[in-house]
């Protein structure tokens, strides 16, 4: 698949079978964010791959919280890539939000379905978030802000059609 057509298909995921994404491809998924442009090259995004279920479980749950759900939040999905960025670059959102676009792009072109979950800030902002931290030998002390988290997995049902693309786009010549 070529990347236009990458761009073009992709859809995101809300229901995932019960089968993990596999190391190799999951590795090959995170080197294409952590090739995202970013600010002045300063590459401030921080990729946390979890993969044991109690911790998906623990990060669902936090993010159930926080919008006051009971639900799963991440669709039963198996992969989670939290990705953090250093708070201290001024340009670190819309890094984070570039490497999230390599993530979820990356992923559909390997076969592999995702979905961007937000509320990642306010998890890592959290006691128990930054003690997760801690526990990922990263810095608690609030240098690293939560910008989401890249859910991956493969889809119990077929995607959804493309909605139809608005007309918002102006030349100037």
């Amino acid at each position: 698949m070529d990347a236009l057509d990458a761009l073009k298909t992709r859809r995101s995921c809300r229901a995932y079978l019960d089968r993990p994404v596999d190391a190799q491809t999951l590795d090959a998924i995170i080197e294409a964010g952590r090739f995202a442009a970013s600010g002045m090259g300063r590459q401030p995004v921080t990729f946390v791959a979890v993969t044991d279920p109690a911790t998906v479980k623990q990060l669902s749950r936090m993010n159930a919280q926080i919008m006051g759900v009971d639900t799963d939040p991440f669709y039963g999905a198996q992969t989670v890539v939290v990705v953090l960025v250093d708070a201290n670059v001024p340009t670190c959102v819309e890094d984070g939000a570039l490497a999230m676009g390599n993530l979820i792009n990356a992923a559909h072109a390997l076969g592999v379905d995702s979905c961007w979950i937000h509320r990642a800030r306010e998890e890592f902002e959290s006691k128990e978030g930054r003690a997760l931290l801690a526990s990922w030998g990263l810095p608690s002390d609030g240098s690293l802000r939560g910008v989401g988290h890249c859910i991956l997995g493969y889809a119990a049902g077929p995607a959804g059609e493309p909605k139809p693309r608005r007309d918002n786009v102006v030349y100037v010549k």
